[in-house]
C-alpha cells in the first residue's frame, strides 16, 4: 500500500506574519491563508468558497517569509497535512490538521511597509527548507 501526502496552495495572507523563536533558537511562523475556489450556484452566478488554511513554515523560510510578506501578500505553499493535538490549561483536548510548508514562493508584490523596495521584477522569489524538519518542537514554541 502506497501513501501520498501532498499539499498545493495559493492564496492570499489574512494577517501579518508573526516570527517566533523555539527554546532551541529555531524560527517559526504561521501563515494564515485564505484560498478561494470559484463555482456556479443554481442560478448559474458565479461565486467563490473561501477556505481558510494554516501553515506552519521553519527556519530561514520563515524568516524570509517575515521579512517580506504582509497581509494580503499571495503565496504558493508546498507541502504537506500534518495533525497535532494538545491540552488546554483547562484540561481540554485539542487538535488541528494544518500545512507544514516544504516551500513558499512569493507571488505578488506586495511587501511589508518597513522595506523600502524589494525587487522582484525576475519574478516570483521562492525559499525552500525541506530538510529541516522541526516539527516535534512546535509544541515549545515561544
Amino acid at each position: 500500500m502506497v501513501s501520498f501526502n501532498k499539499v498545493f496552495l495559493v492564496g492570499n495572507l489574512t494577517k501579518d506574519p508573526e516570527l517566533r523563536y523555539t527554546p532551541t533558537g529555531t524560527a517559526v511562523i504561521t501563515l494564515r491563508l485564505a484560498a478561494n475556489t470559484p463555482f456556479k450556484d443554481k442560478e448559474g452566478q458565479l461565486q467563490k468558497d473561501t477556505c481558510f488554511i494554516n501553515v506552519v513554515v521553519w527556519g530561514q523560510m520563515a524568516e524570509a517569509c517575515n521579512q517580506y510578506l504582509q497581509k494580503g501578500s499571495q503565496v504558493l505553499v508546498e507541502g504537506r497535512l500534518q495533525s497535532r493535538s494538545w491540552q488546554t490549561a483547562e484540561g481540554q483536548n485539542r487538535s488541528i490538521i494544518e500545512v507544514r510548508a516544504v516551500r513558499v514562493q512569493f507571488m505578488s508584490r506586495a511587501v511589508k511597509e518597513t522595506q523600502r523596495e524589494v525587487d522582484l521584477s525576475d519574478g516570483p522569489q521562492e525559499f525552500a527548507d525541506v530538510e529541516n524538519d522541526n516539527s516535534k518542537e512546535l509544541g515549545e514554541v515561544i
